[in-house]
């Protein structure tokens, strides 16, 4: 296969970043909109994903791919427990786009998204606690799969309280996750 121009290489990311906008802000997707937005034509929109189902499928894998880099970066620059919370306030983000993803895939596609999703986030999420382990801020008897299930609740979340819910839901986890003194 060949290397991508470097025109259709920034319209494939033009289009998966419109796409996630449209989702995170109302949830729904129309592959029109996105190609109207982006500056593409249906054409090109069509060649980079043939699909909607495609182009759900690209963004949420983008998400998964940002959220996991994101939390090297912060094990790297910040203190275990501050990293965490600014990983929470990105997990909002990204579940707020799973949630508009899911929302408008079919049931067969799903089983793909969370085969992809859940081992590199599991691994985002032990580097985050391990880094809060080793420097005594976060409980030793956490792991990864009690976070993500603790986080698995910002997909329930409604549009009307997402606002009002989320990232306080995510600082009473986080407050879950200290040790205590």
């Amino acid at each position: 296969m060949s290397p991508r121009r470097a025109d259709a290489t920034e319209n494939r990311a033009r289009i998966i970043e419109v796409a996630r906008t449209l989702i995170a802000d109302s949830g729904e997707v129309r592959l029109n909109a996105v190609a109207k937005a982006a500056g593409v034509g249906q054409g090109t929109l069509y060649r980079h994903f043939p699909t909607r189902e495609d182009l759900l499928v690209e963004v949420y894998r983008r998400e998964v791919d940002d959220l996991v880099a994101d939390a090297k970066a912060l094990v790297a620059e910040r203190e275990p427990v501050e990293a965490l919370a600014r990983w929470f306030a990105r997990v909002a983000e990204y579940a707020r786009v799973k949630r508009g993803v899911f929302a408008a895939l079919e049931a067969a596609v799903w089983g793909e998204l969370a085969a992809h999703s859940l081992g590199p986030i599991g691994d985002a999420v032990t580097l985050l606690l391990d880094a809060g382990k080793a420097g005594g801020t976060i409980r030793a008897d956490v792991d990864s799969r009690d976070v993500i299930l603790l986080i698995g609740f910002l997909t329930r979340l409604t549009e009307a309280e997402w606002d009002a819910r989320a990232r306080h839901l995510l600082d009473l986890v986080l407050d879950g996750l200290r040790t205590r003194t």
